[in-house]
């Protein structure tokens, strides 16, 4: 298995009833939950998925951000074949419905999420790291969409949000070829939007996590609820909406304290990365 850490330095436990396949831990304002099925490298069963959707809705009001990684060699492999059966198109509907309902607690959710990469990130794997708004990804990871040569199709929204991440065009090459994408591939095409060496993935989403945390709780809603709706709608609508949500976030008492902070020198400039 691998070295990476299990859990946080500092961090204690979150009081959330979670099945063994994953655990729950809070570091200050940052909720931290691990796929812990290293075993099944961190396969996706309903009793996970589930418990995924227990996670993102039971946050205490006092977490302002949250980090998603897995235990062991693999961030997640996706669905849990075994759990494969014989369901008619009505159930296979609901079962798809289900990992859509539990996915949009992660994207449209309490806090916004950063998600740590490693190993295989495939099939529902991909799908659930998609859901989430910041992605590290450790250069050990690699991406795949194998439905097609096990003749299924995603169900987990990957239509949906994977288009918009790499294009049409790759996802159709992934899932028609049973192509794979190493870790820099995936960082130039938008899968990632960090990279860094192995074993440091949790570190670095960590320290993301905790700066995403400090932010307002009103400007990170703005930024996850309504920036991907506005890239959604046409510009006159988006313009309308960017305003209002731009009139209703300064006007909060944070927002002003924090701006008479910058005006009084109080507070950092924005500088040239390092």
């Amino acid at each position: 298995m691998s070295s990476r850490p299990t859990s946080a330095a500092g961090a204690e436990s979150l009081n959330i009833a979670l099945p063994a396949s994953l655990r729950a831990e809070r570091r200050g304002k940052v909720a931290i939950l691990t796929l812990a099925r290293p075993q099944k490298r961190n396969a996706l069963d309903d009793t996970t998925v589930l418990g995924i959707e227990t996670f993102f809705t039971s946050l205490p009001d006092d977490i302002a951000a949250a980090l998603v990684h897995g235990e062991g060699d693999h961030f997640s492999a996706g669905l849990d074949l075994s759990e494969l059966q014989e369901r008619d198109i009505r159930q296979g509907i609901s079962h798809s419905s289900m990992w859509h309902r539990v996915f949009d607690k992660i994207q449209f959710g309490k806090v916004p999420v950063v998600c740590v990469l490693h190993g295989a990130v495939v099939g529902g794997g991909l799908e659930l790291a998609a859901a989430t708004h910041v992605r590290v990804a450790e250069r050990s990871t690699y991406y795949g969409l194998p439905e097609g040569s096990r003749g299924i199709y995603v169900g987990g929204g990957g239509s949906v949000r994977l288009p918009r991440l790499i294009g049409v065009a790759r996802m159709m090459d992934m899932m028609l070829t049973g192509r794979t994408y190493a870790a820099e591939d995936g960082q130039a095409m938008g899968l990632s939007t960090y990279l860094t060496e192995p074993g440091e993935g949790f570190a670095k989403g960590l320290a993301l996590a905790e700066r995403i945390a400090s932010n307002t709780a009103l400007t990170n809603f703005a930024i996850t609820h309504v920036l991907p709706r506005i890239a959604e709608i046409d510009p006159g609508s988006g313009y309308a909406v960017e305003a209002l949500i731009s009139s209703i976030a300064q006007a909060d008492a944070e927002a002003k304290s924090r701006l008479t902070a910058f005006l009084e020198g109080r507070a950092g400039k924005v500088t040239r990365p390092e």
